[in-house]
């Protein structure tokens, strides 16, 4: 697998790119928008580190398995938050419901 991201770049890149934007997006922004400049550079920047990322990527560095693994992880604890809360949900329904038809 490493073999053949590194003998298609640009496919690398691309993947390396929506990754960050990803995990940035989901972990890092800030509640309140950007001001459209400060966005376009942010954006820039990303670019710039993902054509970094993407020279580790060529020589022989698991760097989009390990984004991969990331992205997984942060699945995986969305999951875990949304169980959490529906358990929560139930917990306060359940005692309240059982009061309503007794």
């Amino acid at each position: 697998m490493q073999s053949w991201f590194a003998e298609h770049p640009v496919i690398s890149y691309v993947l390396i790119f929506v990754l960050i934007v990803f995990v940035y997006n989901k972990v890092f922004r800030a509640q309140q928008k950007l001001p459209l400049f400060k966005e376009i550079i942010l954006y820039l920047l990303m670019a710039l580190g993902s054509f970094l990322l993407l020279i580790f990527q060529i020589d022989k560095l698991p760097i989009i398995q390990c984004l991969l693994v990331a992205v997984v992880l942060m699945l995986m604890v969305r999951i875990r938050y949304f169980v959490e809360g529906r358990r929560n949900k139930e917990k306060k329904s359940g005692p309240s419901a059982g009061d309503k038809s007794a």
